[in-house]
């Protein structure tokens, strides 16, 4: 049973709940990424503002063509929930592809975190509306990547965004599993069920890195095991798979902070005796390095949740220096991309999309349910292996001013890859990556695996711009190019 939202918000009041700086990594006690101290209340509960008039556990609540944010003419939208349980309820808003929807991929959207909305994707990124400087409301996006494909996002897990109930996810894995019953509540109404035949693709970013190769994993685990019998439910046609500024293996990419904060595109993060005080924390006996070995190691989670702690209490979070981490030319904060909270909490756009809980950038308590199992420091590199190796066409790309998922951590970990791809890869030399003639970044393939570093972008890549460009265009080609099955290609 619910538990009474005065009684909830008293108890949540007293406890030391970690604070966030606009973007997808908590700060906590000052430290990004931080774990906090002293416990919470293991029942934690997000409860909605409006209570339904029921829950319809193992079906869809929609609210359809809401007029809000896709306004291109004919193009169909819906939004509501897909309720796991009579106590845990999955925000999803669907937008048609604005070009031959019945024949185009379905592609999800997740943003990370962990305990981050999806909205922050369709709103500052690559949805059909984009939210303007002035957060005042919306402008259609022309590069919207539902131009070619069916777009969904979801906020997730249960508690993230406008999503609701229970907060019982605190791993990636238990994540996978709440992500496969949503996704066959979604395939199984009627107005949604067209589409299992389509090719199925997931798009992330960010915590993304863990949440992509092990949802995609555990899909085509799902996906054999109802082949042999063993696991009744819809099969998912996934195809593509594309990680975003994602934290994967954390072992191979902590040592990019030291190195892009002493080098990067733009300038410096920090002094000399900041960058030599971070590298003897990685490489001290008990330091980061061994702490996330052990982690690897043993699995343990006091193990890893302290491997969290001490690298980002020593590392991350030090480097940045007086430098926004999402986008490292300006100082800290940089107020772009624009906040979402006054648009997405207007009653006058919840009350359109069938929304039933007061929107949050990022759910502290979900973030803290994942730092305290370690998930953070968990390697997910092996999933995003067997992934590509099973044939799913796979993206990974970043941007080049990012310190926060950092491309030189990133590919540090695409360099460590165990692929049947892995041989060719370390034999092509970058090549420039062009759009419409224009210089966009530098680029790799090798089989069905591509990798781009893109210039000028943050961590939210498909909110930048670079040279003639406009907004979100070199993410669109390149996404574009993927989910057509393609490897690639400079235009």
């Amino acid at each position: 049973m619910f538990l009474r939202l005065s009684a909830l918000t008293s108890l949540l009041a007293a406890l030391p709940v970690p604070t966030v700086l606009g973007g997808q990594f908590p700060v906590v006690n000052g430290v990004l990424g931080g774990v906090g101290s002293g416990s919470l209340p293991e029942n934690r509960i997000k409860l909605p503002d409006l209570q339904p008039a029921a829950t319809t556990p193992g079906k869809l609540r929609v609210t359809e063509n809401s007029g809000v944010c896709e306004t291109t003419k004919g193009v169909y939208q819906a939004s509501g929930y897909g309720d796991l349980t009579s106590k845990e309820s999955i925000f999803f808003w669907f937008f048609e592809a604005r070009n031959n929807p019945d024949s185009a991929p379905l592609s999800v959207w997740l943003n990370g975190g962990p305990g981050s909305s999806s909205m922050i994707g369709l709103f500052q990124e690559n949805g059909p509306c984009r939210i303007k400087n002035d957060s005042s409301g919306v402008s259609l996006n022309p590069n919207s990547w539902n131009e070619v494909a069916n777009m969904l996002y979801i906020d997730q897990p249960v508690g993230v965004g406008f999503s609701h109930g229970t907060l019982n996810v605190g791993t990636s894995q238990q994540a996978a599993s709440d992500f496969w019953k949503f996704l066959q509540i979604f395939f199984s109404d009627s107005r949604f069920s067209k589409y299992q035949k389509n090719e199925f693709a997931i798009f992330t970013e960010s915590y993304g890195g863990h949440y992509g190769p092990t949802f995609a994993a555990y899909l085509l685990e799902q996906n054999a095991g109802i082949a042999n019998g063993t696991v009744s439910g819809t099969p998912i046609n996934l195809k593509y798979l594309g990680v975003g500024d994602g934290l994967t293996d954390p072992l191979s990419q902590y040592p990019g902070y030291i190195s892009y904060a002493a080098s990067n595109p733009y300038h410096t993060l920090v002094s000399k005796s900041t960058i030599s005080s971070a590298n003897k924390s990685w490489t001290k006996s008990g330091g980061c390095k061994d702490q996330i070995t052990e982690c690897y190691s043993t699995g343990d989670e006091s193990t890893c949740s302290d491997a969290q702690s001490y690298c980002n209490n020593d590392i991350l979070s030090p480097l940045a220096g007086d430098w926004d981490v999402y986008y490292v030319p300006t100082e800290n904060p940089d107020p772009y991309p624009p906040d979402l909270t006054s648009y997405l909490t207007s009653k006058a756009v919840t009350s359109k999309i069938g929304a039933e809980s007061t929107w949050q950038e990022t759910n502290d308590d979900v973030y803290s349910n994942f730092a305290e199992t370690g998930d953070w420091m968990h390697n997910s590199r092996p999933n995003l292996e067997t992934v590509i190796n099973a044939g799913v066409r796979t993206l990974v790309y970043d941007g080049d001013a990012d310190y926060i998922l950092n491309y030189k951590g990133v590919e540090a970990m695409v360099d460590n890859l165990q692929t049947k791809f892995s041989a060719e890869y370390a034999k092509q030399e970058f090549a420039n990556y062009t759009v419409k003639g224009v210089a966009t970044g530098l680029y790799k393939n090798a089989g069905t695996f591509s990798y781009v570093r893109i210039f000028g972008a943050g961590h939210e890549v498909p909110a930048y711009t670079h040279g003639s460009l406009s907004t979100g265009e070199a993410a669109l080609q390149f996404f574009t190019q993927i989910i057509s099955n393609s490897s690639l290609v400079p235009t």
